[in-house]
């Protein structure tokens, strides 16, 4: 049910360009999934941000931040009230041996930019899929690095619309999480402190992770990442592998023949098809070898009724 009332609001703050009415949530998500926003909205400016989040609790309107959709499960029914993108705020800039990034920002670019001025600490990130916001929201990280070991300070928004700035250790840092969906942050930009390095050394490690990447993910199929984090003392790509599941499909949903630890859309996949695969998975890998997969992945929105 759309808020007229909000969505007049809504273009009053932003433009008519960025407020989309019952927009589908799988044009703008990596795994092709999910239903249908009542009111989707890509501000331009930190103070578009504000005030759309002031708006939703003032009119007590759900309010969803979607990120860039990279490790992410939308349910097929879709979200309601404000569902907002950040995608625009996506500008990189140096100052220095630091790197400043817009949530919006892909981490893959900012760690081109950091490449670019010769700058060493952000290399791990060249495969990482997800936004500078999102990377920061679950402390991503690959090939032996994450976000805690280079972020220096965040600018956020809280959840009643105040500008805070914070430094990496307010963030509770850890393997795959942070405090920030607990304290309801929205991150707007994250400034990352490296050090000068060679440009030739910093590109070599980069095209080798890009080749590791390449060559064993299934980036030629729409997919969430790695689903699950990686249990203590086991990985869980072998565990699912080990336990007979590559293949194994739910609808058009399929634990990858190339990576077990990823599940692909090979057939025009309900994000059910993804909860019903991921449920028999834990359970298949929990009777097996004892060890319970926990979801990386998150999954927001609503079933079909």
């Amino acid at each position: 049910m759309i808020n007229h009332h909000v969505y007049e609001k809504l273009i009053h703050i932003t433009s008519e360009k960025n407020v989309m009415v019952n927009e589908p949530l799988k044009s703008h998500t990596y795994t092709r999934l999910g239903g249908l926003a009542d009111l989707l909205v890509t501000p331009e400016t930190y103070e578009e941000v504000q005030q759309i989040v002031k708006l939703a609790k003032e009119e007590d309107i759900p309010f969803t931040l979607l990120g860039n959709g990279s490790n992410l499960i939308v349910k097929d029914g879709g979200i309601r009230g404000i569902v907002m993108n950040l995608n625009k705020l996506n500008e990189i800039r140096t100052e220095g041996t630091k790197v400043i990034a817009g949530s919006g920002a892909r981490i893959i670019d900012t760690s081109r930019e950091a490449l670019k001025q010769s700058l060493t600490g952000l290399e791990f990130a060249c495969g990482i899929p997800g936004s500078v916001g999102g990377a920061l929201y679950m402390n991503a990280g690959a090939y032996g690095g994450e976000i805690k070991d280079c972020l220096e300070s965040t600018l956020v928004i809280d959840h009643n619309g105040n500008l805070l700035s914070l430094q990496a250790k307010d963030l509770d840092l850890d393997y795959r999480t942070s405090n920030i969906p607990d304290k309801g942050y929205i991150v707007l930009e994250a400034t990352f402190a490296l050090n000068e390095g060679n440009y030739d050394e910093i590109k070599a490690v980069m095209d080798d992770l890009t080749f590791k990447r390449e060559s064993k993910q299934p980036l030629e199929y729409p997919s969430c990442g790695s689903v699950f984090k990686r249990p203590p003392g086991y990985y869980a790509g072998k565990l699912i592998q080990d336990s007979g599941l590559q293949g194994t499909q739910i609808g058009g949903a399929q634990v990858s023949l190339k990576h077990a630890g990823f599940i692909v859309n090979i057939d025009n996949a309900t994000a059910n098809d993804y909860l019903q695969l991921i449920k028999h998975v834990q359970k298949t890998v929990k009777d097996k070898f004892g060890v319970t997969l926990e979801r990386e992945v998150r999954i927001i929105g609503e079933d079909i009724e």
